[in-house]
């Protein structure tokens, strides 16, 4: 199995916890620290020497029925990863598991033959809010707000805003699990919030993008892109430009870039849909797209927000754009496929989602006003079953109009 996602979104610390619970043994290898594992698997001979010469590395025979093995940072080793064919082949049992913080670029640049067919993949992107509130130990409230999602029934006043509370405290938080514990430690005070922590996982990205590239002229375009997008999401065309990177930017230089922060799990792509029809990967337009960062915390400390501003309800500038990369993020962690709606420069709808009711569109609002004139061009044009409202309204339905609250968003999923 492979795990790929994002740096510092927890992939070592559940596998770890995983290994543990689940089996007798465990054998853990950080290939970072163990350059000896990485040389032996560049060694040109076959797996099985390889595997004796692991268990001469490790100083015991190891018993592979009841052993799992965990390679972390396996993109160190690309031989290792090809290997994982031999040990899906194998008679003998292996139980293996692999991740990496830029695993995902790794395989889109995999040189060597990868183990179609062999390997189970999963994606991992930080928590949601549903996990947000598994951290306070609030799995009831989870479960209540999931409830009225199902019934589409009202959720009671204070348990109304209370969520509201835990969803602007997200929203300056985020979900990387290393902020979550700080502000759960905290109680939810975001003045004892540390916000260095945001800025300290960019600063590790940053790294990244000088570590894994081909050349330091990518390195500096990836720099590039990632620092445009905060603008880019605020530029009155809405879609992503590659002019707003540089002057004369032009697709075909920054191209491999883009596609680096895609793979490495830091950034999410949201395509075009000029004609609404299902399927909606069929009718992308793959030239049109807004990108998003992959989580609220390191936006709100890219632009510098005061967190007091969020939990206040204050309006700001990026106040609109932070809901939406919000949402963004939701859908992204349940698997909801990111797809939004344009007319000619003058209407857009924030997301297009392919649900049980047909193509619905779906209109993300920072506030409780949810009038839309651009959902009311798209529905005269296309007239969906179902409209969805994500705001800070309560749960609520009116003919073809559902209403969610943003707390709730990773719940669409279920209407797929």
């Amino acid at each position: 199995m492979l795990l790929v996602g994002a740096r510092q979104i927890g992939k070592t610390y559940t596998v770890s916890e995983f290994c543990e619970r689940e089996f007798p043994k465990s054998q853990v290898f950080n290939l970072l620290d163990r350059k000896d594992i990485v040389t032996l698997f560049a060694e040109n001979i076959n797996t099985e020497e390889k595997i004796r010469k692991l268990e001469l590395i490790v100083g015991e025979e190891i018993d592979f029925e009841n052993t799992v093995l965990f390679f972390d940072e396996v993109q160190e080793s690309e031989p290792l990863i090809s290997a994982l064919k031999y040990f899906a082949e194998s008679k003998i049992a292996y139980k293996i598991l692999c991740a990496g913080s830029l695993l995902g670029v790794k395989l889109k640049r995999f040189g060597s033959s990868f183990p179609v067919g062999k390997v189970e993949m999963f994606d991992m992107f930080p928590m949601d809010f549903e996990e947000y509130l598994w951290a306070y130990d609030e799995t009831n409230l989870a479960e209540e707000i999931r409830d009225c999602f199902r019934k589409t029934s009202v959720l009671s006043a204070p348990l109304h805003e209370k969520c509201l509370r835990r969803f602007r405290e997200y929203l300056c938080v985020g979900g990387m699990p290393e902020a979550v514990t700080n502000i759960v430690s905290g109680e939810g005070n975001v003045l004892k919030f540390d916000t260095n922590i945001a800025g300290n996982i960019y600063r590790a990205y940053l790294n990244d993008m000088h570590r894994y590239v081909i050349s330091p002229l990518e390195a500096s375009r990836i720099d590039a892109v990632y620092h445009s997008i905060p603008s880019q999401l605020g530029n009155q065309s809405r879609k992503f430009q590659y002019t707003k990177i540089s002057q004369g930017a032009r697709s075909r230089s920054y191209a491999s870039a883009l596609e680096w922060l895609i793979a490495s799990g830091m950034v999410y792509r949201c395509l075009s849909v000029p004609n609404p029809n299902a399927p909606l990967k069929g009718y992308a337009d793959e030239e049109q797209f807004k990108l998003y960062l992959n989580d609220p915390g390191i936006l709100c400390s890219l632009l510098g927000l005061r967190l007091s501003e969020i939990m206040m309800e204050g309006d700001f500038l990026y106040k609109g754009i932070l809901t939406e990369s919000y949402v963004a993020g939701q859908f992204k962690a349940v698997g909801i496929p990111l797809y939004y709606w344009r007319s000619d420069n003058t209407a857009e709808v924030d997301f297009l989602l392919d649900t049980v009711y047909g193509i619905s569109p779906v209109g993300v609002k920072s506030g409780d006003n949810t009038r839309s004139a651009s959902m009311e061009v798209y529905r005269k044009r296309y007239n969906p079953r179902r409209i969805i409202r994500l705001s800070v309204n309560n749960f609520g339905a009116a003919h073809d109009v559902i209403s969610i609250p943003l707390y709730a968003a990773h719940l669409l999923s279920e209407c797929m």
